[in-house]
């Protein structure tokens, strides 16, 4: 059995490194970051003419066809790179659309965000914590062969950039799942300041929205599997960014302890610097493996995604903090100043480790698939 990528993967591996090394350099992320919008829509519309925010849509409705090993081929390149923007959130209403959706929705939803020219999100949670469907309170109400939606979405995605929501209400006959246009009367959208500002949260208000009924994707017991299945590629999603960012931490801190001399010696040669590296090292080769197998299963195998994605997601949410904090500290006194690019990374692992599930979210989660 082979365990490596193919030929096309690595190709679209080296196709994303090119790209990022000449189009994402960190003074342009740190740019990017810190304008009003948080990204750049020239360089979100770059990355669709390279066919990523496809990758999960079939051929028949302009996507690539592709599977969540390609997705988190180029998500993790993005993240190495801490390019912020609206791809994973994208990714995921495409796909929620593509494996949920009639072919009329399809056909009206999936062309514009293969094409890059809609931006897509998914409105799952909600602020009292639970991360679990019992949690989804925003409700919809019918009227007039429609509904009428009414509530709050917390944590989402790129709120604030998105065009269309698939967003989780409680309707009369149960959980629905629905998609939702961003300048529909009654829907509100607002960014919500995080620490990470290469990332963007926000929050989804629904004032008396109206939801045609052409809009419902799906009802009672299959919104709710929909719904845990959308959560977990979630997962999937933000634990390819967490690898990519994890490597490039443990790469820029390899590379200062190389340079960096102390008693007429790099650093990198004392054991006190070399060990943590070499941990980290490990740490990262670790979750990589966990995540690729998620990724592969989600297709593959769907009955098998919540436990591997969360063994990868629980994995990363505490190698990630680890190697953050290691690489500050191996830096010293300049890992802790803004201007260096150390602290961008201790910031991602903040933003990641609670994103779709902290790891004793997920931990008690492979405990409880494992009948303990």
């Amino acid at each position: 059995m082979n365990f490596g990528f193919t030929e096309e993967q690595e190709l679209l591996r080296e196709q994303a490194q090119r790209f990022v090394e000449q189009r994402c350099t960190m003074p342009r992320v740190r740019e990017w970051a810190a304008s009003d919008q948080g990204f750049s829509r020239e360089l979100f519309a770059e990355i669709a003419e390279l066919g990523w925010t496809g990758l999960l849509i079939p051929e028949a409705h302009g996507g690539a066809g592709l599977g969540w090993v390609e997705a988190a081929l180029v998500l993790e390149v993005i993240g190495s790179a801490l390019v912020p923007g609206p791809l994973a959130s994208t990714l995921l209403a495409g796909a929620a659309i593509a494996e949920l959706g009639s072919d009329a929705q399809k056909q009206r939803y999936l062309p514009e965000l293969a094409a890059g020219k809609r931006i897509g999100t998914v409105a799952l949670l909600e602020g009292d914590g639970s991360l679990d469907v019992g949690g989804v309170a925003a409700e919809a109400k019918g009227e007039g062969g429609g509904l009428v939606a009414t509530g709050e979405k917390a944590h989402v995605l790129d709120a604030a950039a998105a065009d269309l929501f698939v967003v989780a209400l409680r309707g009369e006959q149960g959980l629905l799942l629905c998609v939702v246009e961003g300048d529909a009367e009654g829907v509100s959208a607002q960014r919500q300041p995080i620490i990470d500002r290469t990332k963007h949260l926000g929050s989804v208000r629904l004032e008396g929205a109206s939801v045609p009924a052409e809009a419902i994707l799906c009802e009672g017991a299959e919104a709710e599997a929909a719904y845990r299945r959308l959560f977990d590629l979630g997962a999937v999603a933000v634990t390819a960014e967490m690898v990519g960012a994890a490597d490039a931490a443990h790469q820029l801190t390899v590379g200062y302890a190389k340079e960096r001399t102390q008693f007429g010696r790099p650093i990198g040669q004392y054991q006190g610097v070399k060990h943590p590296l070499a941990e980290m090292f490990v740490d990262i080769a670790t979750f990589r493996s966990l995540l690729y197998y998620a990724a592969w299963v989600a297709a593959g195998q769907p009955d098998a995604l919540r436990r591997a994605v969360s063994m990868a997601k629980a994995y990363a949410s505490d190698a990630f903090a680890r190697v953050g904090i290691d690489t500050i500290q191996l830096h010293g006194a300049i890992g802790y100043t803004a201007e260096y690019d150390a602290q961008l990374y201790l910031k991602r692992s903040k933003f990641a480790r609670p994103t779709f599930g902290d790891s004793d979210y997920h931990y008690e989660r492979v405990a409880q698939l494992g009948g303990l």
